[in-house]
C-alpha cells in the first residue's frame, strides 16, 4: 500500500462533496449569500495550512468510518445542517463517483490530472475570496511537489491503494444507472473505446524483435474497440488544459441524484460486520485521526445569523424513509473525538483513545433544525 495516497482520496472526495452541496444549494433555493458562505467556510476549512500540513505527511489510509468522520466535520463547517440521512448519501455519491473517476484513469498518473480538475472547479468557487484561493493553490504547490516526481510504479501503486479502499463499495447513483455507466448490482461498466493512454499505441500491433533487437515480424489483430490516438497530454501545470475530464463536475446540469444499496453490498455488509473485539490498530489510527482533524480549524458562526438544514433528498418523507431502510452494518459510526492545540485536550484524549471509547452519535431528534452531526463538541 502506498503512504502518499491519503491527499489524493481527501482532496477528490471533498471536491466530489463541494459539487453536491453546491447543486442542492442551487435546487433548494437557498439564498445566493448563505450559499457563498457555506462553500467559502467549508473550502477554507478543507485547505487550512496547518490541516494541510498533516494531510500531506506520509501515512496509511483511514478506513473507511474514520474518514467518514473528517467528512462529518468538514461539512459542519459552517452554518448548514445535515442529518445522519442526507451525510449518508452524500457521503456515498462523492466515494461512487471517486471509484468511478480512478477506474476510468487512462495511465496511473492521471490521477492526479483529476485531482487538478477537482481543485480548478473549487477555484472557481472562491474567485472572489483572495485568501482562500492562495490556500488553494499552496495546495497545488504542495500536490506538485509530492507527487511530481514520482515514478509510473508509484503511482500505480496508489492507484491500486485506492482501488482497494473503494473495492467492496457497489452503491447504485442514478445518473451512472441513466448514462448506462453502471449496471443495477452497482458495478461500473469499463468502456473498450476511446483515447489510449498519452504515450502508448492504438491495439492492434504486435511486433516481434530477434535477439538483436530487430524488428522482424509484425502481425495484426482485431481488438473488439474503437481506440483512437490521445491528442496530447494534460498539464500538470497550475494552470493549463487538462484534457481530461474526469473530476470535473457533472452536477453543472441541475438532475436529480439518488443512490440504492445494491443487493451485493448489503449481503457483502451483512458478512463483514466489525468485531466487538477491539482491532490493535485502532488506537494508532485514531491518534492519526485526531491529528489530522487537530489541524481542521472549524470556525464559529458570529453573529445572529442562524444556521439552516439542507437535504440531499427531494422531500423530507424520502429523507425518513432513507434513515429507516439503510442498513445498520452500512451506517457509518460517528467518531466523536475532540481534537485541538491545547495541550491539556490532547492528554484526555489520548486517555480516552487509550480505553478505545468510541461513541456513537444519539439518533436525531425530532426537530429538523437540530445539528444532527454536531462532532467533537465536548469530550
Amino acid at each position: 500500500m502506498s503512504v502518499r495516497t491519503l491527499p489524493l482520496l481527501f482532496l477528490n472526495l471533498g471536491g466530489e462533496m463541494l459539487y453536491i452541496l453546491d447543486q442542492r444549494l442551487r435546487a433548494q433555493n437557498i439564498p445566493g449569500d448563505k450559499a457563498h458562505k457555506v462553500l467559502n467556510d467549508i473550502i477554507s476549512t478543507m485547505f487550512n495550512r496547518k490541516f494541510m500540513e498533516e494531510l500531506f505527511k506520509p501515512q496509511e489510509l483511514y478506513s473507511k468510518k474514520a474518514l467518514r468522520t473528517v467528512y462529518d466535520r468538514l461539512a459542519h463547517a459552517s452554518i448548514m445542517r445535515l442529518n445522519q440521512a442526507s451525510m449518508d448519501k452524500l457521503y456515498d455519491l462523492m466515494t461512487m463517483a471517486f471509484k468511478y473517476q480512478v477506474l476510468l484513469c487512462p495511465r496511473p498518473k492521471d490521477v492526479l490530472l483529476v485531482t487538478f480538475n477537482h481543485l480548478d472547479t473549487i477555484k472557481g468557487f472562491i474567485q472572489d475570496s483572495p485568501t482562500i484561493l492562495h490556500q488553494v493553490e499552496e495546495t497545488f504547490r504542495q500536490l506538485t511537489e509530492t507527487y511530481g516526481g514520482l515514478s509510473a510504479g508509484e503511482f500505480q501503486l496508489i492507484r491500486q491503494t485506492l482501488l482497494s479502499f473503494f473495492q467492496d463499495l457497489h452503491i447504485r447513483v442514478s445518473i451512472f444507472l441513466k448514462d448506462r455507466v453502471q449496471n443495477s448490482n452497482g458495478r461500473f461498466v469499463l468502456p473498450v473505446s476511446g483515447p489510449v493512454p498519452w504515450g502508448t499505441e492504438v491495439p492492434g500491433l504486435i511486433r516481434m524483435f530477434n535477439n538483436k533487437g530487430k524488428e522482424v515480424k509484425k502481425v495484426e489483430f482485431k481488438h473488439g474497440g474503437h481506440y483512437v490516438t490521445a491528442p496530447k497530454e494534460g498539464s500538470f501545470e497550475l494552470c493549463g488544459d487538462r484534457v481530461l475530464k474526469l473530476g470535473t463536475n457533472m452536477y453543472s446540469i441541475n438532475r436529480p441524484v439518488e443512490t440504492h444499496m445494491s443487493g451485493a453490498s448489503k449481503n457483502l455488509a451483512s458478512r463483514t460486520q466489525e468485531s466487538i473485539v477491539p482491532n490493535p490498530l485502532a488506537k494508532e489510527e485514531l491518534n492519526l485521526l485526531a491529528r489530522l482533524m487537530g489541524g481542521m480549524e472549524i470556525k464559529k458562526a458570529s453573529g445572529p445569523e442562524p444556521g439552516f438544514r439542507l437535504n440531499l433528498f427531494t422531500t423530507d418523507e424520502e429523507e425518513e424513509q432513507a434513515a429507516l431502510t439503510r442498513p445498520e452494518e452500512l451506517s457509518y459510526e460517528v467518531i466523536n473525538i475532540q481534537a485541538t492545540q491545547d495541550q491539556q485536550r490532547h492528554k484526555e484524549l489520548a486517555r480516552i483513545m487509550g480505553e478505545f471509547e468510541v461513541t456513537e452519535q444519539p439518533r436525531p431528534s425530532t426537530s429538523k433544525g437540530d445539528d444532527l452531526l454536531a462532532m467533537m463538541d465536548e469530550l
